[in-house]
């Protein structure tokens, strides 16, 4: 179970790194590969919006099985879906760019 605190949290230390970086684009892409799941949040009405950047087969197969399994995570803040779904496009590999 994913706690938004936590992910707050984890996407505040990113907007740091990224920010403190000479090259923006590659602090971003460095995080998104040094991880196995990264979620975009972003505010939403209800509170706060979740998009998978990264991971989502992970996160299938845990809500499958219903076993717990081990995996690194992070968040990255933006200001809409809009924002996540792009990210997601552009830090995807090249062949699911190609795909998309």
């Amino acid at each position: 179970m994913l706690d938004f605190d936590e992910l707050r949290e984890l996407a505040a230390d990113v907007r740091v790194f990224v920010e403190l970086a000479e090259d923006k684009a590659e602090a971003l892409r460095a995080v998104i590969a040094a991880y196995d799941v990264v979620l975009a949040i972003f505010p939403t009405e209800e509170g706060m919006g979740l998009h998978v950047i990264k991971g989502g087969d992970i996160l299938d197969q845990i809500a499958k099985s219903r076993a717990h399994a081990t995996y690194s995570h992070t968040a990255i803040a933006v200001p809409d879906l809009q924002h996540a779904q792009a990210l997601k496009i552009l830090t995807a590999p090249v062949e699911q760019r190609i795909a998309a």
